[in-house]
């Protein structure tokens, strides 16, 4: 994918603020709601993130991503530890680059979390079915499916807001969005402005990069959880476990097997 080639080694640096203990932390009391896991695989794993506090934690993880420039990252710096050594030989995370509408992995696990907006990138109703459907297939008995989205209002307040400027001595971008209001698509262009040193100056490398994120109406998405074998689908706002309404910025799904 053209996406996150690049941007995948500037993206911990940009992504720095993003609020990775309230998803691991949702994830916990999620877990403490609905049964512990022991083997868990995380969808859109990114750069680690998410998945190497959990191995650390002594879960057994299964980081899938469809980037192979994105797992490289987290492998990178899952083995810059004598801990991450030692638990990547023991078998505690595997790195595996998969396509989450087609994923697969030897053995059912006890849980699949999605967090980051990752389903938001599936961009037709046909690859949130497939997707569903697939998770519920690699899911033991009683297993949690835990995942978070934009809620649709948020892409409109991107097209308002917008442009968003970053400006820091390392790293700067200019990032503007067009929003397709009747599919709740919005896209956005990065110019991002990352620091490099060349022949002994520091100069400023400049590229370009296009998302694509499609937003979906929640009851549409709780009934598609439902056809797929899901009981007991719950939504919820934004790291809260309050009942998610339309001012809500990020919806929280829970699904059991």
């Amino acid at each position: 994918m053209a996406s996150y080639r690049k941007f995948a080694y500037v993206y911990d640096e940009l992504m720095q603020d993003m609020p990775y203990p309230d998803w691991l932390r949702f994830a916990r009391q999620a877990w403490d709601r609905y049964g512990m896991p022991h083997t868990v695989a995380e969808l859109g794993c990114g750069t680690g993130s998410i998945t190497i506090p959990l191995v650390n934690s002594g879960f057994e993880v299964a980081g899938i991503d469809l980037s192979s420039d994105m797992l490289a990252v987290a492998r990178r710096k899952m083995e810059t530890t004598p801990q991450g050594q030692r638990l990547f030989r023991e078998g505690s995370v595997r790195w595996i680059q998969q396509d989450m509408r087609e994923w697969i992995l030897p053995e059912p696990v006890d849980s699949v979390i999605s967090f980051c907006d990752c389903l938001n990138y599936l961009l037709e109703e046909e690859d949130i079915i497939s997707t569903f459907r697939r998770t519920y297939a690699g899911l033991k008995p009683g297993g949690t499916f835990l995942f978070d989205v934009h809620h649709p209002q948020t892409f409109l307040r991107y097209d308002e807001e917008q442009p968003f400027v970053l400006d820091e001595r390392s790293i700067s971008y200019i990032w503007t969005c067009a929003l397709d209001t009747p599919r709740c698509e919005i896209e956005h262009h990065l110019s991002i402005f990352a620091k490099a040193e060349h022949e002994g100056r520091d100069l400023y490398q400049r590229f370009e990069e296009i998302h694509v994120q499609r937003a979906y109406d929640p009851d549409w998405m709780k009934a598609e959880l439902s056809k797929a074998g899901f009981r007991d689908v719950k939504v919820y706002a934004d790291f809260e476990w309050v009942e998610a309404e339309d001012d809500a910025a990020r919806l929280f799904y829970v699904a059991v097997k």
